[in-house]
Order: C-alpha cells, then sequence, then structure tokens
C-alpha cells in the first residue's frame, strides 16, 4: 500500500514516499522537497559474498528529463556520470558504508535517481535520507535513521540555514554537508569563504541539530509504513563473525607485529608486514585455510590495527617515530618545470604531487551539462592517482571517484582566492598528479596547487595550506593525529582534512568512524589543524612569498577591453571579416561578448597589436587630434580620408591645398596618405577636416608664390589607380592607354 508523510522543517516542505514505484526493490522510497524528486532504491543480493570487505556500492543517475532538457551530445542520452554525478554518489555511500553491522558481506547497492529538479532546491543531501528509509522499510540490517543536510550561512545577517535554495547559496559564505545520526557526524564536506573555526564548529553543531529533526520524521514515516502495511520484512543475513581459535592464533603474534610497524619506510614496513601476515597464515594447514578463507584475513588485518592504535595511545608513538602533533618533513620548490605557466612540487614525507597551472582565454571554460543550475566554471583542478605513486601496475583510464573527489576538494580549497574574472581575465586549470603517496595526498595537491598558481602569477589574495587529521579511540583512551600517513587513515577512526588561509578555512571533507566524536574532539582537531596549517604555510611563503608580478614569457598575454555595444558589428564586421582579418594579421585571439567585452589572447606583443587595432575601430576622433590618414575616396565636393579603419573624414576642395582648386584630382588621388586635424565632429558623427601639409597652386606659382610641381604631379607618377572618369590604365609614367596626357590648365 502507498504510504506518504509530508512535513515542514526550517522553512522549507518535504515528502517521503513508498509502496508505488519500484516495487520488486528491496526497498525503495520517493523523497521531495519543493517539487524536486528522487527515487531511491536498496536492493541486497541473496547470497553472501566470498569478500573480506563489505560491497556496497552507490550510483546517482542523472536524466536530463529531470530539467526538461535534451542530453547534448551525438548519442543525445545519458552517458557516463558527470563530477557532480559522482560526488553526490560519494555524499550518499559515506555516512551509508560504517553503519552496516561488522561481517555484513551480501552485496548491497543503492541507486537514486532524480525524477525531477526544480532548479529551486537541490536534490543532493536529500538522497541520504531516502537511502536510509529505503534500507529500513527493505528490513535490511543497519544503524539508521541516517540523513544529511547543507548548512548555509547568510553574509549579511550571519544566520544559519537548513538546505538552503540555489538563490540562497549565491549570498552564503558556507557550504557545509553533514552526514550522520541523530547523535554522531559521520560524513562532512564543506566549502567555505575563510571563516573562523569557532564559526565552523558552530555550524556544525547546528547541523547536527538539523540531522537529527529528520531523523525523527523518518522514525513517523516508518511507523506510518508499518500501520498500513504490517512489521518490515526480516531476512535471514549470515554474518561473518570472529572465530575465536583463529583470533587466538593470529593475536598470538602481537609483539611480532609491533616491531614489524615500527618502520619510518613506507615500502619496507609493508614489505616487513606481509611478510610477517604470510609466516602467520602458513601456521595453518592447507584445510584450515581453505575452512577459514575469510576468518583468518580478517583476523590478520585487526591485528595490524590493534598494534598500531595501541602503540599511539600507550606511548604516544607513532610507526614512523612522529609524535602526535608533529608535520612529517617538508620539500617545496615553486617553479619546477621550465616553459609551463605555473608549476610546484609539494612533498610531505613520502607523499609527493607536482601540480601545474595552465592559464587560458575565458571562452575556454569548462561547460557542465548537468541536472544542476550551473552552466560551468572558469577555476578546474584535476587530481590523478597513478598506480606507480603506490608502487603498483593498475589501468590507467578515466578518474576513479576518489580521484575525482579529491580534485574537488582542492578546488573547494582555493576557489575562495582566485581573483574575479574581472580583476584576471583568464580561465585557470591546474592538475595535481601524484608523484608519491603515503596519506594526505589531497592536502598535498591544495598545497601544490597554491605554489603553482603563485609561480604562475595568479593573484590570489593568500595563500593556502591544508593538513589531514586522525583519531585514535582505543581502551578508553583518545589521541588526535596531526598530519596522517596512510596506516593512520586506513586503520584510524577518523579522516578529517582541513584546509584553509592565515583568515580561516576555505575548506574540509571527514569521514569518521567514532561514534564518540564529542564537540570536544571535533575542535581539538581544528586547533591542531589550524597549528599544522601555519606550520606549512610558514615553509611554503619561505619558498615564494607572494605571486609573482608577471606572468611567464611561456603564458598567454590576455587583454581586456570594453567597447560600446554599437560597435561590436564593426569589431566583428560582415560575417566576421573584421576580426579574422585582426587574428590573421596579428596571432592574437579576439573574443567579443554580448556586453561589449573583447578579450585578447596572444604571445611576444600580438595581443597588444590586437588591441591596438580593435581601439582604433571603435574609437571616435575628436576635434584637435591629428592623423596621418588615406584617401579612400573622391567627390566632385571633396576627399574622403581614412582616419581610422571604418573612420573617416572630410576633407573639403577648398582645404585640400592653398588657395583655389579647379578639381581635387588636381591635387588628390586615392591611396594618397595626407596629414589631417579633425576641425569638427557633428551630432551623427560626421568629421570635418582640414589638411596640414597643404601644397601651393599652380595659379598661385604664376602670381608670385610658392609652388612645388614634384607635389603637385607626383600623384600622378607610379600609380596604377584608376580615376573616375577615365577609360584607360595608367601607365607608371602617368600616361593613360588610348588618351594624351592630362594638361593643367591656367584659371
Amino acid at each position: 500500500m502507498k504510504v506518504t508523510h509530508e512535513f515542514d522543517l526550517y522553512g522549507k516542505h518535504y515528502a517521503l514516499e513508498t509502496g508505488e514505484l519500484a516495487k520488486q526493490a528491496t526497498g525503495a522510497v520517493l523523497v521531495k522537497a519543493g517539487d524536486s524528486t528522487v527515487l531511491v532504491t536498496a536492493v541486497v543480493s541473496k547470497e553472501r559474498k566470498d569478500y573480506d570487505f563489505f560491497p556496497l556500492t552507490v550510483d546517482f543517475i542523472e536524466r536530463m528529463y529531470s530539467v526538461g532538457r535534451i542530453p547534448g551530445g551525438y548519442l543525445k542520452r545519458e552517458g557516463r556520470p558527470s563530477e557532480k554525478a559522482t560526488l553526490t554518489a560519494r555524499m550518499i555511500d559515506r555516512p551509508l558504508r560504517p553503519s552496516f553491522p561488522e561481517g555484513f558481506r551480501n552485496e548491497v547497492q543503492i541507486v537514486a535517481m532524480p525524477l525531477v529538479a526544480d532548479q529551486i532546491d537541490p536534490v543532493d543531501t536529500i538522497c541520504v535520507m531516502a537511502a536510509s528509509a529505503a534500507l529500513t522499510v527493505g528490513g535490511v540490517p543497519f544503524e539508521g535513521p541516517l540523513a544529511c543536510v547543507r548548512i548555509g550561512r547568510n553574509k549579511e545577517t550571519g544566520e544559519f540555514i537548513v538546505n538552503p535554495t540555489y538563490a540562497q547559496r549565491k549570498n552564503s559564505d558556507l557550504d557545509l554537508e553533514l552526514g550522520g545520526s541523530s547523535t554522531y557526524i559521520s560524513m562532512l564536506e564543506a566549502g567555505a569563504d575563510e571563516i573562523s573555526e569557532d564559526d565552523m564548529l558552530a555550524a556544525m553543531a547546528f547541523g547536527q541539530e538539523a540531522i537529527a529533526a529528520f531523523c525523527e520524521q523518518e522514525k513517523i514515516f516508518f511507523k506510518k509504513v508499518q500501520d498500513a502495511n504490517g512489521p518490515f520484512p526480516e531476512h535471514d543475513y549470515e554474518l561473518d563473525g570472529p572465530i575465536p581459535e583463529v583470533h587466538d592464533r593470529v593475536f598470538a603474534h602481537y609483539d611480532e607485529m609491533s616491531a614489524a610497524l615500527r618502520d619510518v619506510d613506507k615500502a619496507s614496513r609493508l614489505e616487513k608486514v606481509e611478510a610477517l601476515k604470510d609466516s602467520i597464515t602458513a601456521e595453518f594447514t592447507e584445510d584450515e585455510q581453505e575452512e577459514w578463507s575469510r576468518a583468518i584475513p580478517v583476523e590478520l588485518k585487526g591485528l595490524e590495527k590493534h598494534a598500531m592504535r595501541r602503540m599511539v595511545v600507550e606511548t604516544g608513538e607513532r610507526v614512523d617515530g612522529r609524535t602526535a602533533t608533529e608535520v612529517r618533513p617538508l620539500m617545496i620548490k615553486p617553479d619546477y618545470l621550465p616553459r609551463v605557466h605555473g608549476s610546484g612540487l609539494f612533498q610531505r614525507g613520502q607523499t609527493q604531487v607536482l601540480s601545474v597551472c595552465t592559464l587560458g582565454m575565458l571562452n575556454e571554460w569548462q561547460r557542465l551539462d548537468t541536472i544542476e543550475p550551473v552552466e560551468g566554471k572558469r577555476y578546474i583542478h584535476h587530481y590523478n592517482f597513478p598506480p606507480y605513486c603506490t608502487g603498483e601496475t593498475g589501468r590507467i583510464g578515466s578518474p576513479k571517484r576518489r580521484e575525482i573527489g579529491h580534485g574537488n576538494l582542492a578546488e573547494r580549497a582555493l576557489k575562495p582566492v582566485i581573483p574575479s574574472a574581472e580583476e584576471f581575465p583568464y580561465t585557470i586549470r591546474v592538475v595535481s598528479d601524484v608523484m608519491e603517496s603515503n596519506g594526505s595526498s589531497s592536502m598535498a595537491s591544495a598545497c601544490g596547487s597554491t605554489l603553482a598558481l603563485m609561480d604562475a602569477g595568479v593573484p590570489i589574495k593568500r595563500p593556502v595550506s591544508g593538513v589531514a587529521m586522525g583519531l585514535i579511540q582505543e581502551e578508553g583512551k583518545t589521541v588526535v593525529l596531526t598530519d596522517i600517513q596512510g596506516l593512520e587513515d586506513f586503520l584510524g577512526d577518523m579522516d578529517f582534512k582541513v584546509t584553509g588561509t592565515t583568515k580561516g578555512i576555505t575548506a574540509m571533507q571527514m569521514d569518521n568512524k567514532a561514534t564518540g566524536l564529542t564537540p570536544e574532539i571535533l575542535r581539538k582537531a581544528l586547533m591542531r589543524a589550524h597549528e599544522g596549517r601555519m606550520f606549512i604555510l610558514d615553509a611554503m611563503t619561505d619558498a615564494i612569498p607572494a605571486p609573482r608580478e608577471h606572468l611567464k614569457p611561456s603564458a598567454p598575454q590576455i587583454i581586456s577591453l570594453h567597447i560600446p555595444t554599437d560597435k561590436i558589428h564593426d569589431v566583428i564586421g560582415s560575417g566576421g571579416k573584421v576580426i579574422r582579418s585582426i587574428q590573421e594579421d596579428t596571432g592574437a585571439t579576439v573574443d567579443v561578448e554580448e556586453d561589449g567585452t573583447v578579450l585578447i589572447s596572444g604571445l611576444n606583443g600580438a595581443g597588444e597589436a590586437a588591441a591596438e587595432r580593435v581601439e582604433q575601430i571603435v574609437k571616435v576622433p575628436e576635434v584637435g587630434e591629428e592623423y596621418t590618414g588615406r584617401v579612400v575616396g573622391i567627390q566632385p565636393f571633396g576627399a574622403f580620408v581614412e582616419l581610422l579603419p571604418g573612420k573617416d573624414g572630410l576633407l573639403h576642395i577648398s582645404r585640400v591645398a592653398k588657395g583655389r582648386v579647379g578639381k581635387v584630382e588636381d591635387v588628390l588621388n586615392i591611396g594618397d596618405e595626407v596629414k589631417v586635424k579633425v576641425i569638427d565632429v557633428d551630432e551623427h558623427g560626421k568629421i570635418s577636416l582640414d589638411r596640414l601639409d597643404k601644397p601651393g597652386t599652380l595659379h598661385q606659382a604664376r602670381s608670385g608664390q610658392s609652388y612645388d610641381h614634384r607635389e603637385h604631379e607626383g600623384h600622378e607618377r607610379c600609380r596604377h589607380t584608376r580615376h573616375p572618369g577615365d577609360n584607360g590604365h595608367r601607365t607608371p609614367e602617368g600616361r593613360i592607354h588610348g588618351h594624351q596626357p592630362r594638361r593643367h590648365h591656367e584659371a
């Protein structure tokens, strides 16, 4: 039976519905926020998989019909997920994954499919609540209910907003997504405009309260479903539980594991740990290894985890010998590569990232074909994690979800300090290639990107650094770790990444496995992160104190001009003739926007040459200005002189020479260069000129005035220009074939 629960929270209307769509799924729930509607299904395999991990898959399927658009491209159908779809799938996955019971090995697939995206209310955060509800109504064992909220903050009032609309997000200096239960936060993503640690903690506390409110509404929904349809179905899911005999035999090697873990070098430590695991496995007979094929690897992992965690809480020492607050050794090298527009190498311990910045025209911005009301972006960050960075082989192809997620985090980290298009009219792309990895490579990419941007001369507001914090809760003790490495992330309770400037936080990301994450622990982690960030930032600014004042010679010079909109056609020309001519003659790229903005890009002075051509086209000559122009037309009443491309003025016959002139052609011919001065510009833009280098006339010469015969007849020589009324072609000697030489008549 169809069951619907509608409710209002924090000024917005929501609905949960089940029983009508996708009834063959284990569980299916329709969730609405305003008119935005998403169907979320959960399917659990009937058989248990032979894995030593929990096989959970989450997919977010964008349907362009949800926004009334037809997909771009030749096929006109949805293809690979967009980056936003991938990030949304990760957002759903991360709070759900730690909520399943230990030893659950049945395959679970969550599919979220927006049916309506109203372009007012985002569809991403509500999917976690719907996934939680779908699992619950399907009778799947997990620790629910769960929910996710987005917290914004009004820039003017400082008021926190739960699940802000797209319009509200534009006026927010915080974009914080929190996922978890009514009592703890298990997932966090944030982008912020350099806000303080105290403000971030306040937002997180507010978000926890909002999550609890949504979880309460889920409980009401569950009761309505049970009242209408009876108890939720029960399934016999077998869990992989500990086998005491295996546990005891493996954990008998605790001291050996502790000794193997104490090695600063990652490769050496892995080799020792794997050799120990192989030797422990060899102690079991072949029949035992076959019987306990899943239990033995699980217990070996548990031994490694217990030994590492106990070492930290009992001795305060980490596997590489550092204290809890110590940052690994740093190596920072800006300007690492020649010829590229900007580069930086950042290394922390055995994590090394090379970031390279490339500058381009604004029309090279990335266009996005998604259900989000966003056209694209001009600052782009890409993160690559090739297999060689961990000493492994593997397939290199399309970026994986982890690479997209880490790239997005680094992009959010730098976005608040990127100059506007008006300040710096470039599209900016930074690529971070991980050369070595032993944890916190996303934070290294944020630091490397800062170096590359500054080396490229991008005038960022302030440099950004980042650090990853960890948490160990063992035997009733809690230790917060600064700058965690891979093992501490894998076997610890928290991975909490924080980036920011000297002014405040710009981005955060957290995955938490511990249910006892108190506000005090979060505060301690944020304050320790601030100390770590400042330590790293000091080292970075020692290497490059500020963005370089000038772009590299290899970078395109982009000049931004603004012309009147009624001059756009003059610059483009009929069929693009004028703008093509400018580009062909100068080698620059010219782009004209509808508002009159002209962006010019070129190397080695090409940009300046093209900009001068554009300025000449749109310039309106003013009274008193002098030009050397070319005669482009002759009429009985005077000559038209081209002052600038497309700008002519009239030189009246009375001003072409000293004294009386019978015909303009007696003094000027088409193609002659003449020095003129603007003497009048009327209300219609018509320009009147006076000649500065007026020659004398034959009449003046016979009256005793100076007369330069060469200047008079020189216009006739060495020309092939055809004059009005001529019926032949002029020879180099000044004759016209088929006619007598031109005679001068006395007045």
